[in-house]
């Protein structure tokens, strides 16, 4: 019974993780202003998503490492079944939260250019990498339910 919803979080951590890259990497290199009004660093909440995505990134990766130990070995780096459980459920609630909190940030609509289009691709990244980490603890939240019954 734990075959499929392992594999089906394994699956959603490392789509998590994809987006979260992805949204650190376009972020991360929309410079096109150098100092200017196209500079994300001039704007704090760009900066607040870069800072997210690379929590994000952090914590997926962690989180995909130890979910790929953990069907390789058949062994889980947490002790106990019921720890492990609890960590991934409040794990992935957490970092569902964390990736949500990104604010809808202003793009102006009159001017189209490749900074507002980097930030709009970038915003829209981490709200996949939402939906991937909410998925997940859904799946987390069903493997809880599981180990309480047992």
């Amino acid at each position: 019974m734990e075959g499929r919803p392992a594999r089906a979080r394994l699956l959603l951590r490392a789509a998590a993780w994809l987006f979260s890259f992805l949204a650190l990497v376009v972020m991360a290199t929309d410079v096109h202003g150098r100092g200017g009004a196209n500079d994300f660093s001039t704007y704090p909440e760009y900066n607040y998503c870069l800072g997210v995505s690379i929590i994000a990134l952090l914590y997926a990766t962690a989180q995909l490492l130890r979910d790929l130990h953990r069907l390789s070995s058949g062994r889980d780096l947490v002790a106990g079944r019921k720890v492990a459980a609890i960590v991934d459920f409040t794990g992935d609630q957490l970092g569902a939260a964390r990736v949500a909190s990104i604010p809808q940030l202003f793009v102006c609509g009159g001017a189209d250019n490749l900074f507002n289009d980097s930030a709009a691709a970038a915003i829209s990244m981490a709200f996949f990498a939402f939906a991937a980490t909410g998925l997940s603890a859904l799946v987390s939240g069903y493997s809880l339910s599981l180990e309480a019954l047992v």
